[in-house]
């Protein structure tokens, strides 16, 4: 749709000054709420799902708040909300006038999800996807998230509507991208990036999961997924591995305990480091 002020079909950002992106180039940036001070916004995403997009999300959070900082989550999968049940959660989050509150996890960190806010969190969200936008751009206008160091939002798999509702009216700081060793989801990590770069959003670097499982008696390293080759990807895309996760089950029991408050992931503590850097370099 062409914008106003703009006479061509194909504005060329040198000869049109008509453009509101040429004006204001964050003309899309919806505005949060006035009882929101928010300092970083850190996408978490990934091409497909079922690679622990939400697990990596959690683990962040958890680092970040062990580290005094306050933190938030934002569960942007609307049609495949985790983040409520891996802590424990349960709605239905209270507001008023100003807006609606978060709710608080046991180890501090204020949680927005849809299961928050649906009367059975086990009923499927059957939305179309302009609709679901909608939900994500409320969850940053509506919500009272007071002061956060980080919120982290964890986005649902792909590059399609959500993604690009948070890309363009969040002020996104950076991503992290997750992926797994199978040779597909690598694939796909390329287009998450590239998704990132065309929007002009920061890739932090990649974590990927799955990437082996530890032999409990000899301690040996099996490669389930196959043989890794993050740090070729990486190397490819100019970019950096955050940290390699194994298959480890007490992450996995924690989250269906509703616990993963508790949960120490040391796995991505070089992760921290980079999250903190960037939010330096933006101050």
């Amino acid at each position: 749709m062409e914008e106003k002020g703009c006479s061509s079909q194909s504005c060329e950002k040198s000869s049109c000054e008509g453009c509101p992106s040429k004006q204001d180039p964050q003309s899309f940036l919806e505005e949060t709420n006035i009882y929101s001070d928010i300092k970083n916004v850190i996408g978490v995403v990934s091409g497909k799902g079922g690679v622990g997009k939400s697990m990596v999300t959690a683990s962040l959070a958890n680092l970040l708040a062990q580290r005094g900082y306050r933190v938030g989550i934002m569960d942007a999968d609307i049609t495949g909300p985790s983040i409520p049940k891996m802590y424990g959660l349960k709605g239905p989050a209270q507001g008023d006038d100003q807006g609606i509150l978060p709710m608080i996890t046991e180890n501090d960190i204020k949680v927005m999800s849809i299961n928050l806010l649906v009367e059975n969190e086990d009923a499927p969200v059957i939305w179309r996807g302009p609709v679901i936008s909608g939900v994500v751009k409320q969850f940053w206008k509506d919500v009272i998230w007071g002061e956060l160091d980080y919120l982290l939002v964890d986005m649902p798999p792909g590059t399609g509507d959500v993604p690009l509702t948070v890309f363009q009216s969040l002020p996104v700081d950076g991503i992290v991208i997750v992926s797994s060793p199978q040779d597909l989801v690598q694939m796909i990590v390329k287009k998450a990036y590239h998704m990132a770069s065309a929007m002009n959003i920061p890739v932090l670097g990649i974590v990927e999961n799955y990437s082996y499982l530890e032999c409990p008696d000899c301690g040996k390293r099996i490669h389930v997924f196959g043989e890794s080759h993050i740090h070729e990807i990486a190397e490819e895309l100019q970019t950096n591995v955050l940290g390699k996760m194994p298959i480890d089950s007490k992450f996995a029991s924690l989250a269906d305990a509703g616990k993963f408050s508790e949960a120490h992931n040391h796995y991505l503590e070089e992760t921290v480091p980079v999250l903190v850097a960037c939010g330096k370099k933006k101050a």
